[in-house]
């Protein structure tokens, strides 16, 4: 389950099961846990994007709602630009604090892909490993 911050950053584990619980009762679909799709984007871009494309549909036929930040971010910031790239990397920062467990897909970890990672861990969030071809990978 992802830790709930109050204002000041501190964990309100309280607060937060009281939302995630509203969140379940107001909606009209089946709750469903937030994942955080971490995969390489840089390198080659288009055969990178199609990649998580998939680890996004994967994770929807598991019954989660992924999110991957590199193909959103990628469309409105330029990735080419330093200052853009670490306003990108920030933003999906943002985003993964509000994710129940972290997905690592492909065996290549980026700089982008280490500091999501270690953000996660920080955070206490569960990290799961797969391959490319989506097997899950078991220490």
């Amino acid at each position: 389950m992802a830790v709930w911050r109050n204002h000041e950053g501190y964990p309100d584990p309280t607060a937060g099961e009281a939302l995630d619980n509203i969140a379940r009762e107001t909606c009209e679909h089946t709750w469903r846990p937030r994942v955080f799709i971490c995969s390489p984007y840089a390198g080659d871009v288009r055969a990178n994007t199609e990649k998580a494309r998939h680890y996004l549909r994967f994770a929807v036929d598991k019954g989660m709602i992924p999110f991957a930040p590199h193909l959103l971010y990628p469309q409105v910031l330029d990735d080419g630009d330093p200052d853009e790239r670490a306003l990108g990397l920030f933003f999906g920062l943002v985003w993964l604090g509000r994710c129940h467990e972290l997905w690592v897909f492909g065996s290549v970890c980026s700089p982008g892909m280490a500091e999501e990672i270690s953000c996660a861990s920080r955070r206490g969030l569960p990290i799961r490993y797969f391959t490319e071809d989506l097997s899950e990978v078991t220490a």
